[in-house]
Order: C-alpha cells, then sequence, then structure tokens
C-alpha cells in the first residue's frame, strides 16, 4: 500500500512538473507573441505613414503625367451665384464652374459637323474636393471665388480640381 501511494505521489510530482514546464513553454511563447505584437504595433504606424505619403503624393498626380494633354489654372469668380436666392447659391455656383470651364477649355461644344458624327463625347469632371470646397459652409453661403486647376486628358476629358494654392 505504501508504495502505490509513494508510486502515485511520483506520478503526482512527475505530472506537476510536466504541467510546470509546459506552463513556462506557454509563458515563453505567450512574452513572444507579445514582443511580436508589439513589433508588429510599432511598425504599423510606420506603414500608415507610408501609405499616408502614398496617398498624398497620388493625390498630387492623380493623372500620369503622359496622359495629361492641357493643364490651366483658372480663378472662376462666383458672384454670380450670390444673386440667386439663398438656398440655391451653392448648386448655381457649381453650374457656374461647370459653364465657365466649358467655354474656357472648349469642352462639350459641338459644330455642325461634329454633331453628325457624334463620337466618343468629351466629359467634363468636377472633382469630389472642388464639390466639397464649395458645399464647405453650406448651401446659402458658396466662396465668392474659387482657384481651380482644369486637365484635359489623352481621351479629351476635362478634370477640374481644387488648385494647390486654395
Amino acid at each position: 500500500m505504501e508504495e502505490t501511494e509513494k508510486e502515485t505521489s511520483e506520478e503526482q510530482k512527475a505530472e506537476v512538473e510536466e504541467e510546470k514546464v509546459e506552463e513556462t513553454e506557454t509563458k515563453e511563447e505567450s512574452e513572444k507573441a507579445e514582443e511580436e505584437t508589439i513589433e508588429e504595433e510599432e511598425a504599423i504606424p510606420k506603414e500608415k505613414e507610408e501609405e499616408k505619403e502614398e496617398i498624398s503624393l497620388r493625390r498630387r498626380e492623380e493623372i500620369p503625367e503622359e496622359e495629361i494633354v492641357e493643364e490651366r489654372i483658372y480663378t472662376i469668380p462666383l458672384r454670380d451665384a450670390w444673386r440667386s436666392p439663398r438656398r440655391h447659391r451653392a448648386p448655381r455656383a457649381i453650374r457656374l464652374i461647370r459653364s465657365f470651364i466649358q467655354r474656357h477649355m472648349k469642352v462639350g461644344l459641338k459644330t455642325g459637323l461634329e454633331e453628325e458624327e457624334e463620337e466618343e463625347e468629351e466629359r467634363l469632371i468636377i472633382s469630389n474636393e472642388v464639390n466639397e470646397w464649395i458645399w464647405r459652409r453650406g448651401i446659402e453661403k458658396p466662396p465668392r471665388k474659387v482657384r481651380v486647376r482644369a486637365v484635359r486628358d489623352k481621351d479629351g476629358n476635362v478634370t477640374v480640381y481644387l488648385a494647390e494654392g486654395g
């Protein structure tokens, strides 16, 4: 009886030791995992900074140099938008920008011969940042003027971006 008790106690001790070894191994593994996560967390801000830089570079370039056929910077007066009722000023400012760019970049103007051919139509695209600039103070108070950059690509499409000077 005493021998079986000794054997069971030895077995229990061996099990306890194995558990301790497993615990230390799991502790070591968890510490390594924590170190790796800390390193990854430190690396994440660097990656985010790099992504932000890439995004800002994309915004500056937006269209590769080879696709740009013509680029012009205009200051568009929006004073006529203020002649309309308060609740119609911002939409009218957008229409004024569209008509100004159509006139000065010759977009969407067709002669008699071009109407018959009906080739791919040139498009005028106003970027989201220009729209947000007009609407930033609401529908009633658009800016009095806006500085934009109009870019014509090789397909004949004209895109209007906010000029860097604001």
